[in-house]
């Protein structure tokens, strides 16, 4: 089994935002020269998240982002945490901080509406995703 790490930047301009980066994971893949195997999409912060949903239609992302503000306020009595980012904190470990996709033909095995996004819960910042590709 062949192992290949890479990375990428990812630019927010919101305190919450989806930023769809199936292009770049795509990217490392097709850099990777593997063909079958799987890919790790991981994000080394607390206040972000990596997901898998429907990238086609927008609206999807602003009705995730408005459920999870709605259910996770900024702004909320009884955070302790003194950062002011209690809530980015809750929504990364609610969404996660890794995907894994199959590669087949040395393209990422999504749906046909599925893309990975990039979560940002404390923006605007410049942040690092991670990925491991592994097979042959």
């Amino acid at each position: 089994m062949k192992i290949f790490e890479g990375s990428f930047g990812v630019d927010s301009s919101d305190r919450s935002e989806m930023i769809d980066i199936t292009s770049q994971v795509q990217g490392v893949v097709s850099k990777s020269g593997i063909a079958c195997g799987d890919a790790v999409i991981y994000c080394p912060h607390t206040t972000a998240a990596i997901t898998i949903n429907e990238n086609a239609d927008s609206d999807v992302v602003y009705d995730i982002l408005s459920t999870l503000a709605e259910l996770i306020p900024h702004k909320r009595a009884g955070y302790r945490h003194c950062e002011g980012n209690s809530d980015a904190h809750c929504k990364s470990s609610l969404i996660g901080c890794s995907e894994q996709v199959l590669i087949k033909g040395g393209k990422l095995n999504l749906g046909t509406w599925q893309g990975i996004f990039f979560c940002e819960f404390d923006g605007p910042r410049n942040r690092k995703v991670l990925v491991q590709v592994r097979g042959q």
